[in-house]
């Protein structure tokens, strides 16, 4: 039997984080009077990696050291901030077994921390269900570079033609589409407009079964 594969990104596609990181960014610039406002976050934060956000809002390069330093502190934020509030977007823990059941081999490509990551997997305890899991410091190059889906797909051992991307921001569909896979756009944080071309689009989960997309990917 031919072997298909979905990989997630985590952020807006599993959990709806991003209002949770936006209420941690606001805290974390209001004590450096960063100014910063919701577009901003919207276009500037939302599936970037935190490299970029903090270079973007602080207007100047933010690398190395003090990269690692600011980025802990906001991470720790958000993790005090949402580790309560765990929760998947609809229907998603129904679809991933229907994905199990179905053979599929599953993983997940975010570029948020590895403490982020473990955060919401132990949460969901849907550790032994994925074949992969990559995080911020498992990659060198950060979306919409397709590294984390490349590695993905080796570390599961599936083509990247056989693997279908679910992501709901700019720069990870770009990845996904870099990395030579069929896209479903998750519409949590932007419309379909927002967002490159993708093979299908869903609001949540309820909209998609194990059928669908293996029809999409071969399609």
């Amino acid at each position: 039997m031919n072997q298909y594969a979905v990989i997630f990104d985590m952020d807006g596609v599993i959990c709806h984080t991003n209002p949770y990181h936006a209420k941690a960014f606001a805290s974390f610039f209001d004590k450096y009077k960063i100014p910063y406002t919701d577009k901003e976050f919207e276009d500037h934060m939302f599936g970037k990696h935190n490299s970029y956000i903090m270079t973007h809002f602080f207007k100047r390069n933010i690398v190395g050291n003090e990269l690692l330093t600011l980025e802990g502190e906001k991470e720790a934020l958000f993790r005090e901030i949402y580790k309560d509030e765990v929760t998947t977007l609809p229907h998603y823990l129904t679809f991933l077994a229907d994905l199990k059941d179905h053979q599929f081999k599953t993983a997940v490509g975010t570029s948020a921390p590895r403490a982020n990551l473990d955060l919401i997997i132990d949460a969901l305890q849907i550790e032994k269900q994925m074949d992969s899991l990559l995080a911020s410091e498992d990659v060198k190059l950060h979306k919409p570079h397709p590294e984390v889906y490349l590695k993905s797909a080796e570390n599961i051992g599936v083509p990247p033609s056989r693997c279908l991307v679910f992501e709901d921001s700019f720069s990870g569909v770009t990845a996904g589409l870099n990395a030579g896979m069929k896209v479903v756009g998750v519409l949590s944080s932007h419309t379909r407009k927002e967002l490159p071309p993708c093979v299908h689009y869903i609001n949540d989960y309820k909209e998609i079964d194990a059928a669908t997309v293996r029809r999409l990917i071969d399609g």
